[in-house]
């Protein structure tokens, strides 16, 4: 599909509250899934996108709500939109880049997830009463607070989906269908996902009606990331992590392990080598996994080792480099932890340690990405 060339923010005739909103954030250009996605959603079309995480989808989808919401009457607002995510960190992630493109619209939002303490649930419970305009929610906590009977959606006007693949994925089909019973018939829903299987385009078909469709999402990293492997066996992989880190100048590193055992190990092998490093698996609680994941965006921490949980849907940028310590199990999800760098045309490395039991899976890894993966010798000392 043929975008417009040179589109600015200022094409799409979005208020001044808005505007200012996106000057603020430092958008320049829209990104592809923007100069598409947002003329749709403004003239009241159902989407489904296909997008990968990085693309800018959040935006695409926030700034036509922004403009529904600032233009339709006070004393007709209640909830306008609920955007449903798979986990607490993209719901935490969406609400906090709601925050600054709506940071001079009167708008109100509130992000519904589970981990937290009881005061999390009493806020929660109390913004929800109130009504907030924008809610971004957890399925698992939403429909906790569905069942309460407190909530009232009958000013909504969009549903989104956002990584729908994810969501599925994590088994969460049934109650998404249980929020959606709760939810206007009459309603604009959006539907994000990086990939597009058949139980996707079967939800679709479900939820949206007469949707239009955008499919940006390219198998592929971004092009900025140098991919490579190293063919190593798991007793020396750590040996080759510290040969890596120890003494390097790396702002942000993201290490990724299959299992919360390795990660914790991991994180105590690199704090013994007096590394500035830090962890975010589900053995942590919700406020240490947000610290955690905080001082690592902050740069208070430069090394982040983590299970799959970090590996959609976190917008982390100026990542220098990410190691995959074990190939990833589906090689989809190769394409989105290597997508963690190289985000907004900047250049990273991506590293991959591969085990002879590991190899099918690399194969899999470079037949959806179409290329051979550059191979690194180990060096000889390892």
């Amino acid at each position: 599909m043929n975008t417009k060339k040179n589109l600015s923010f200022e094409d799409f005739k979005l208020d001044a509250p808005i505007m200012e909103g996106i000057d603020s954030m430092g958008f320049t250009t829209p990104t592809p899934i923007q100069e598409l996605g947002i003329p749709i959603i403004l003239r009241g079309d159902d989407l489904i996108g296909c997008a990968q995480t990085g693309t800018g989808k959040t935006a695409a989808f926030l700034l036509p709500i922004l403009q529904y919401i600032i233009r339709i009457k006070e004393e007709n607002r209640g909830v306008s939109a609920m955007i449903i995510v798979p986990t607490r960190e993209l719901a935490i992630q969406i609400d906090q880049h709601l925050v600054g493109v709506a940071y001079f619209a009167n708008i109100s939002s509130i992000a519904v997830y589970g981990g937290g303490d009881g005061m999390s649930w009493d806020q929660q419970k109390n913004a929800l009463e109130k009504g907030a305009d924008i809610i971004i929610a957890t399925p698992g906590r939403l429909i906790a607070h569905l069942q309460m009977g407190y909530l009232n959606f009958k000013s909504l006007k969009f549903l989104v989906l956002d990584e729908a693949d994810r969501m599925l994925d994590m088994g969460f089909y049934t109650d998404i269908i249980q929020i959606v019973k709760s939810l206007p018939a009459k309603r604009q829903t959006l539907m994000f996902s990086a990939t597009m299987p058949r139980e996707i385009r079967n939800l679709a078909n479900e939820l949206l009606t007469n949707p239009q469709q955008i499919d940006l999402a390219v198998s592929k990293p971004p092009q900025g990331v140098l991919q490579a492997i190293y063919r190593i066996e798991d007793s020396k992989k750590v040996e080759l992590i510290l040969n890596l880190l120890v003494g390097k100048e790396l702002n942000k590193v993201l290490l990724f392990s299959s299992t919360k055992s390795d990660v914790k190990r991991l994180t105590r092998t690199l704090g013994n080598k007096k590394l500035s490093v830090t962890a975010i698996h589900s053995d942590l609680t919700q406020n240490e996994r947000e610290q955690a994941l905080l001082d690592f965006k902050s740069g208070k921490i430069h090394i982040l080792v983590a299970t799959d949980i970090v590996s959609r849907g976190i917008d982390i940028d100026n990542i220098d480099l990410v190691i995959n310590y074990h190939v990833p199990q589906d090689a989809e999800d190769y394409v989105h932890r290597v997508g963690r760098t190289a985000r907004a045309k900047a250049t990273g490395v991506a590293l991959t340690f591969v085990n002879k039991k590991e190899s099918y899976r690399l194969k899999k890894i470079e037949n959806l990405i179409k290329e051979k993966i550059f191979e690194i010798q180990v060096p000889k000392h390892i």
